[in-house]
Order: structure tokens, then C-alpha cells, then sequence
């Protein structure tokens, strides 16, 4: 385990994701553990923290989910962006092999039957709610957030410290066809209350 990896307030979990950045989902079920990338993740609640993420019918993470109702997102860093194209780009229904061919490397945390991805900024362990009519119609997930973790590197006292870091060490953003771009610099709007929350009030 990262000495660096400490535990979030789940009130400020929400924090890990409301940029927009490319994601791992990671999953295990009767011995089968997965991870595959996944771009379209969002924040949907403060409390009880819950977020969404959608998982094409075509994926094998997504099997493992519905049967283990668990599941965990990471925040990659750009240091990471070729092991998360290539675990967005093969799938375990057609190479066995696959997470071994990655060189991804896994850990487990007490309490917590679902693979972690090593190397990571962020980890948000989840619940499934299931919502058979979401999931079926719109691929659309949402999970109940039990645990969070950061790498106080990367992200302490509730802030991303990207800004401060050079570009291998912050998070990726997904287009197209092994395309990314890294978080850019911060900008602070300086009247803007301290706190203000990730979700539009208005």
C-alpha cells in the first residue's frame, strides 16, 4: 500500500472526480477481477456521496459489478495514460491474459473485496444501487461511495495540488483514439466563496 494514501471525507469526495478526468474501474467476483478505463464518471450526490458511471453492455467489468455489486474508481495520472489506453482497449472476454499483459499491478485493502489499482492519485470504493431500468437502457451506474483515498501528493486538505506539479503527475482527460490531455493550471476567482459546492444551486 502507498504510504501516501489517506483517507477523504466523503463529504469531499466528490472532489476526486468534478474534474472530468479519465478513470479506472476496477472489480472482482467468485475470483475474476477486472479493470477497464472509463471516461463518463460523475459526481451525483454529497450525502450519501454517490456517483454515476457508465459502463457499455460490452464490457466484462461491468458483469463483475452486477454480480459483486462492488466496484472501485481511480484517478490515473498522465504518467499512466499507456496502461489506461490499453486497459480501455482490450477487454477479458477475448485475452485472458489481458491484466497481465498490461503490467497492471493490484492491491487490496481491509474491509474491501475489489481490486485497487497501484500508482493511482485517487480511489473511490462503491456500492452498486442497482437501477435495473438505467443500467439496461442508458449503460448508466451509480454507485454509493463507502471509501475514498488520495495521495496527499496529489490531493490534500480537500484541494488537487495539480498546478504544483509537473504534467506526468496529474490527471488525464480522454477524447479519442489514444488521444489525452493532462489537467491544465488552476484559476481562482477571487470573490468566490471558499466552499462552494461542486453542483449548481441555481
Amino acid at each position: 500500500m502507498n504510504q501516501f494514501m489517506k483517507a477523504v471525507d466523503l463529504a469531499k469526495a466528490y472532489r476526486l472526480i468534478n474534474h472530468g478526468p479519465a478513470t479506472l474501474v476496477s472489480a472482482r467476483h467468485d475470483g475474476t477481477e477486472n479493470v477497464m478505463a472509463a471516461s463518463w464518471v460523475c459526481g451525483l450526490e454529497f450525502d450519501p456521496a454517490r456517483l454515476t458511471v457508465v459502463l457499455d453492455k460490452g464490457a466484462f467489468t461491468r458483469r463483475l459489478i452486477e454480480q459483486s455489486r462492488s466496484f472501485v474508481i481511480q484517478v490515473p495520472l498522465a504518467s499512466q495514460a499507456s496502461l489506461v489506453y490499453h486497459l480501455g482497449s482490450h477487454s477479458l472476454f477475448s485475452e485472458k491474459d489481458k491484466l497481465t499483459r498490461s503490467g497492471v499491478s493490484l492491491f487490496s485493502l481491509p474491509g474491501t473485496d475489489v481490486p485497487l489499482v497501484s500508482g493511482c492519485a485517487a480511489w473511490l470504493y462503491c456500492e452498486l444501487i442497482p437501477e435495473e431500468h438505467n443500467q439496461q437502457t442508458y449503460d448508466l451506474f451509480i454507485g454509493e461511495i463507502k471509501s475514498a483515498w488520495a495521495d496527499s501528493r496529489f490531493f490534500r486538505d480537500g484541494h488537487w495540488q495539480f498546478e504544483h506539479l509537473p504534467a506526468d503527475q496529474r490527471s488525464l482527460h480522454y477524447i479519442a483514439g489514444g488521444h489525452f490531455y493532462t489537467t491544465g493550471d488552476a484559476i481562482e476567482i477571487a470573490d468566490a466563496p471558499a466552499e462552494t459546492p461542486g453542483a449548481s444551486e441555481k
